[in-house]
């Protein structure tokens, strides 16, 4: 059997044009009916992210968006983002940034679903689309069918793309054998998830702050030192992207289809990754942690990916494919998909480009790959649902884990374009089943955005009392709020009345 040509099969299949068309038509549905909060709630995105604390079930609001950052900003940022320029030219970056604006939207409606129909599974809080889909959708096989292909996805095959990224472009600067790349990767991930999910979270809140920083803040000082070619890049960004650019007028179809496939496989907004890491989290209100979730996107595209685009095109350090052969754009004489941001941070500092890259996505892919340990625990979890104290659950738990350091292992010394392919139709999977979910629960994913700004209205620091919007399956908040706020339940009832006696 051909490997190659399969999983680049089931990848063209998972990334059709109907696919591409439901990401952007959804993005586009969720930010009109919700009045664009990504523009509208940015100061609370913020606010919220800086706030709120950890208790003995729940991560903070913080550690959850750390988590889903994590999951977000990985090979992608790098890698894939060279990759859209290979295939999509500079337009490519516009469709990426479209994405994640849009995709902002749909990033709240999951995130805060998620947190709606979050159960309590051994002390800890867990969430996301198997969850909601069975109780918002009422549909128990809907719900089964996406946690086995989470655990595919992201216990089986997306693992391999982060440490055969990070494995590369170690071997590529430090000369170091791709096999001692995976024995010592494996070794610290096993360390981490062993630990269960709260010290993935604290994992992630310690390391990716540090690692998109560092790498925003380098970026920044090569645009400052190319500084007149600002013009020129943003030029050639938006000319491409609408078709106006005659280099690149053939591939114009390939721009969008490759900005938006790669603009989710590092935003994963809509995928329903994200989801996961937000059911987690302690809050008082799903729209907080949705809110939160929707500026992980930004951070992830808008500023991460926007780092990488900028590298390499103010150093003028990529090729882009002609699809009839060759190249239509050749900077970089040869060189067929390579790492354009080492050649770009090369030119910038010579001989700092390859160890600063290898650095970047060891920390990366790293986090990513703490971040699918926690999604396929959490859909172990659900399949488990009512047997999660059994010893049955605690073996199975520990064999995907096991499985996901195998998978890490093998990952580093396979051929980059199997596993690309691979993990690449695995987002695409969970995406066709996230989307057409999140869609269908529109009502209360909107309703829970109506009600946080209701509250705030009222001067109220909002809590949720599913009841009150006619939502059902959602009883754990009903412990929760009586006992992690008490204070904000009476300011809450208090308000309530005399709203009620005004009226009356």
């Amino acid at each position: 059997m051909d490997l190659l040509k399969l999983s680049g099969s089931l990848d063209g299949f998972f990334w059709g044009q109907i696919m591409i068309i439901l990401c952007l038509g959804a993005g586009i549905f969720f930010s009109i009916i919700m009045k664009f909060p990504q523009v509208r709630l940015i100061k609370d995105m913020v606010k919220l992210l800086l706030g709120g604390k950890s208790s003995e079930n729940g991560v903070s609001s913080f550690q959850g968006f750390a988590m889903a950052l994590g999951g977000r900003v990985g090979t992608g940022n790098i890698t894939g983002v060279a990759s859209a320029i290979y295939f999509g030219g500079p337009g490519a970056v516009f469709w990426m940034w479209a994405i994640a604006f849009l995709g902002a939207g749909s990033a709240y409606i999951e995130s805060a679903l998620a947190q709606v129909w979050k159960e309590d599974v051994q002390g800890e809080y867990r969430g996301g689309p198997a969850y909601y889909i069975e109780k918002g959708l009422k549909s128990k096989p809907f719900g089964i069918a996406f946690a086995i292909l989470a655990i595919l996805g992201c216990g089986v095959l997306l693992p391999g793309i982060q440490s055969n990224s990070f494995a590369i472009a170690g071997a590529s600067a430090f000369g170091v054998s791709p096999m001692i790349w995976a024995v010592i990767y494996t070794i610290l991930i096993a360390l981490v998830i062993f630990g269960g999910g709260k010290r993935i979270a604290k994992t992630a809140e310690m390391v990716v702050p540090f690692m998109a920083i560092a790498y925003i803040l380098l970026s920044l000082v090569i645009l400052t030192v190319n500084f007149d070619k600002i013009g020129q890049v943003f030029g050639l960004i938006f000319s491409s992207a609408f078709n106006m650019n005659a280099i690149y007028g053939a591939i114009f179809g390939s721009a969008v289809s490759w900005g938006v496939k790669r603009g989710i496989f590092s935003n994963e907004a809509g995928q329903g990754t994200g989801a996961q890491a937000a059911g987690a989290a302690e809050v008082s209100h799903p729209a907080k942690q949705g809110l939160v979730q929707a500026f992980s996107v930004y951070v992830d595209t808008l500023f991460v990916c926007t780092a990488t685009a900028i590298m390499i095109l103010s150093t003028g350090q990529y090729n882009v494919e002609n699809p009839a052969g060759g190249f239509i754009t050749e900077l970089i004489p040869g060189v067929v998909k390579g790492n354009f941001t080492q050649s770009a941070v090369n030119t910038f500092i010579p001989g700092f480009g390859g160890g600063f890259v290898a650095i970047a996505l060891f920390f990366f892919t790293f986090t990513t790959v703490l971040a699918y340990a926690f999604y396929t625990d959490s859909n172990v979890a659900y399949l488990f649902k009512g047997k999660q104290d059994t010893g049955a659950y605690k073996m199975t738990q520990n064999i995907f884990r096991v499985v996901l350091c195998i998978m890490v292992f093998v990952g580093t010394i396979t051929s980059a374009d199997i596993v690309w392919n691979f993990g690449s139709a695995a987002v695409g999977a969970m995406a066709w089943f996230n989307v057409i979910a999140i869609l269908m629960l529109t009502k209360p994913g909107v309703a829970t955005l109506k009600d946080y700004e209701a509250q705030k209205k009222l001067g109220l620091d909002p809590i949720f009392i599913p009841s009150k919007l006619g939502i059902k399956g959602a009883e754990l908040w009903d412990t929760i709020i009586p006992k992690v706020y008490p204070k904000q339940l009476a300011e809450y009832n208090a308000a309530m009345k005399n709203k009620k006696e005004k009226a009356s």
